[in-house]
């Protein structure tokens, strides 16, 4: 019997990784598990992933991808006239309410780069397209760069505690990027 034809196999097996990483943890990424996951022979991993890091590098670009379109959209719908405070701690909000789930797989990932440096260049560079997004709004390198470094340090803080997000200090996080020195 032929080899079945399946166009699709390649981003099922990446689907199924980013399921088991959310599920399991990067630790517990493996091929086996990922075939699994994915329902497809183990072989297929493999084949199309020659190593484990391979897929943590699958699974890191497009989780990447997906949240910085998520980024790119708050950033376009942000409202000029509101202040920046306001907007950014409307989306930390929106990130984290609920089921956190995904912010979570994202930082699991994210962090994994610095076991896996593979990853690096990835993390790396949603960290730059981020600072750029920002950038856009803020009309300011250094300020969007700050501003980077808080949300990301903000959104780590609150997935370690498990602490809800409190706008009114996320605004004043963010408005005292502003305050002169």
């Amino acid at each position: 019997m032929g080899r079945r034809y399946d166009p699709e196999r390649r981003q099922r097996i990446i689907d199924a990784a980013i399921r088991v990483v959310a599920r399991d943890g990067v630790a517990g990424l493996s091929h086996r598990r990922v075939a699994a996951e994915a329902d497809v022979p183990l072989g297929s991993t493999s084949y199309h992933f020659a190593s484990r890091d391979d897929l943590l590098v699958a699974a890191l670009g497009q989780v990447s991808d997906e949240w910085l379109a998520t980024v790119e959209r708050w950033v376009e719908a942000v409202d000029p006239d509101l202040p920046l405070g306001e907007e950014v701690a409307r989306f930390v909000t929106d990130s984290l309410s609920g089921d956190r789930t995904r912010a979570r797989l994202e930082y699991e990932l994210y962090l994994a780069a610095l076991h896996h440096p593979g990853l690096r260049p990835i993390a790396a560079g949603c960290l730059d397209a981020l600072t750029e997004l920002l950038r856009r709004r803020t009309g300011d390198a250094a300020r969007a760069r700050a501003l980077t470094v808080l949300l990301d340090g903000l959104m780590l803080q609150l997935l370690l505690t498990d602490r809800p997000v409190v706008p009114a200090e996320v605004r004043a996080l963010v408005d005292g990027l502003a305050a002169p020195v």
